[in-house]
């Protein structure tokens, strides 16, 4: 995989894949009933594993905005999220990441640090991720959604690294689900509010694990406190904006 820019070969097949899922969900007239996410059984309910991690929050912007009243409403919005988010995960997926959580109008995402062949660590691979996020959003998906009459989606990326406890909770044989549990997963999630809509930003912690380039062609300070500060410190702890983007592939 290349975390450096899009690669040819790996966008058309993006492209093809983008318009299968659009294909197969233009044949869906209704929701089917009883179709869920197969649960992650890799945890034992109440136990936990302590990594340190690269978290991820995508959250689609003015979401509860858009109009989801009638039932015309919702199959339509059924379809919109089917496509953005399926594509979203799949993204994650290419890039190595592990989706924990599907908020409706968004994804929780973590990514570890390769131990294998791959040389770059999990928060280059997820800021670069974010960017085939940005690039399948605008040049794939949002064309799809134009020809239909619909407003394209935008969407805000957060991110930070740092130890991080993966639990399952909840009860056996009802609800249960994954969860990510430490300051790393608090900060990235909170800092949705202090960014608009297209913009991906990393946490002080993240940002210095960038490449030195990334860090100073295509990353700026935010004006924005965020309010957190560094435990030994209190030094404040600061958030970085991450402003390069993927070039268009013709």
């Amino acid at each position: 995989m290349n975390y450096d820019g899009l690669d040819k070969a790996y966008w058309n097949t993006q492209i093809e894949r983008v318009e299968q899922l659009r294909s197969k969900i233009a044949e869906r007239a209704t929701a089917q009933p009883g179709r869920v996410i197969p649960d992650d059984t890799d945890l034992a309910i109440g136990t936990g594993r302590r990594l340190s991690l690269t978290v991820m929050f995508l959250d689609i912007s003015a979401f509860t905005q858009r109009r989801s009243a009638t039932s015309d409403e919702q199959e339509l919005m059924l379809r919109i999220l089917n496509l953005f988010i399926t594509e979203m995960i799949r993204v994650v997926e290419d890039y190595g990441g592990n989706v924990e959580k599907n908020t409706g109008d968004g994804l929780m995402a973590y990514f570890e640090d390769e131990t294998g062949d791959a040389g770059d660590n999990s928060t280059k691979r997820a800021v670069a991720c974010s960017l085939t996020m940005h690039a399948t959003n605008e040049y794939l998906v949002s064309p799809i959604l134009r020809a239909t009459g619909v407003p394209p989606l935008q969407f805000r990326i957060t991110m930070d690294y740092g130890p991080v406890t993966i639990a399952r909770i909840g009860a056996a044989r009802r609800f249960n689900a994954n969860v990510a549990i430490g300051n790393t997963a608090n900060f990235a999630a909170h800092m949705l509010r202090q960014v608009k809509a297209g913009d991906i930003a990393v946490g002080s912690l993240a940002w210095g694990r960038l490449p030195e380039l990334w860090r100073t062609l295509w990353t700026e300070l935010s004006p924005v406190a965020t309010g957190w500060v560094f435990g030994e410190t209190t030094v404040p702890y600061p958030l970085y904006l991450y402003t390069g983007r993927w070039a268009k592939l013709l």
